[in-house]
C-alpha cells in the first residue's frame, strides 16, 4: 500500500486569464501582490501538446503564490455556467480594518473568519455584531445551525431598507457626488445602499 505523501502547504493555485499583462497589474494595484516570475513556452511539458502560454506567479503574502495562464491559441475563456457566480472565487485574508476598508474601497468582499464553537451561538451572534459595525460584506459558516444567525444579524432593519431605496432612487437622476438628507453619496455609500438592498427580505420571504 503506497504511503499518502506529507504535505506542507500548497505551492500554487493556477488560473486562466485573458491577458497576463493587465492581470499582473490589476493584482498588483488593486491587492498589492507583487510580480515574482513568469516563463513563456510553445509546449505543454506533463502533456507535449502543442499551445503556447504564459505563466505568471504572483506573491499573495505569507508564503502563498497566485499564478495565472494566458494562453492565446485557445478560444475566448469563460466560466462554467453550470456553476452559480457566487460558488467559484478566492477569499484573502487581511491584517487588520484598514485592510479590509482598503480592500472594499476597490470592490472586494470582504468575510469575516468562521467561529469554530458551533454550540455557541450566543458567542456568534456577538461576533456576527461585531463583523457588521466594522464592515463585513458576510461572515462565514461552518454549521448549518450558525445560518440563521449569520442571517438575523445580517439582515438590515426596515429603516435602512427605505434609506438605502430612496438613495438608490436620487442617484438616478444625479451624476458624481451629491447630497441625500445631510450625507454626502460617493461610489461607497451606493455600494453600501445597494448591498443593504440586496439583503433585504423579499415581500415574499
Amino acid at each position: 500500500m503506497t504511503t499518502a505523501p506529507q504535505l506542507t502547504r500548497i505551492h500554487h493555485v493556477a488560473y486562466r486569464c485573458r491577458d497576463a499583462a493587465q492581470t499582473v497589474e490589476w493584482y498588483g494595484r488593486v491587492l498589492g501582490m507583487a510580480y515574482t516570475t513568469a516563463f513563456a513556452e510553445d509546449t505543454v511539458p506533463s502533456t507535449g501538446e502543442d499551445d503556447p502560454y504564459m505563466h505568471v506567479f504572483l506573491d499573495a503574502g505569507g508564503g502563498n503564490v497566485l499564478a495565472f495562464f494566458e494562453l492565446p491559441g485557445q478560444p475566448e475563456m469563460g466560466r462554467d455556467e453550470r456553476t452559480p457566480a457566487w460558488v467559484q472565487h478566492l477569499a484573502f485574508e487581511v491584517a487588520d480594518e484598514a485592510a479590509l476598508l482598503a480592500a472594499k474601497a476597490h470592490g472586494r468582499m470582504a468575510l469575516d473568519s468562521v467561529y469554530l464553537d458551533i454550540k455557541d451561538l450566543d458567542g456568534l451572534g456577538k461576533e456576527v455584531d461585531d463583523a457588521v459595525a466594522v464592515g463585513f460584506d458576510a461572515k462565514v459558516a461552518i454549521h448549518p445551525s450558525q445560518v440563521a444567525v449569520i442571517r438575523a444579524g445580517y439582515a438590515p432593519t426596515p429603516d435602512q431598507v427605505d434609506w438605502a431605496r430612496h438613495v438608490l432612487a436620487a442617484a438616478r437622476d444625479e451624476r458624481g457626488v451629491f447630497q441625500y438628507g445631510g450625507l454626502m453619496v460617493d461610489a461607497p455609500v451606493l455600494r453600501r445602499a445597494e448591498r443593504i438592498v440586496a439583503l433585504a427580505p423579499t415581500d415574499g420571504g
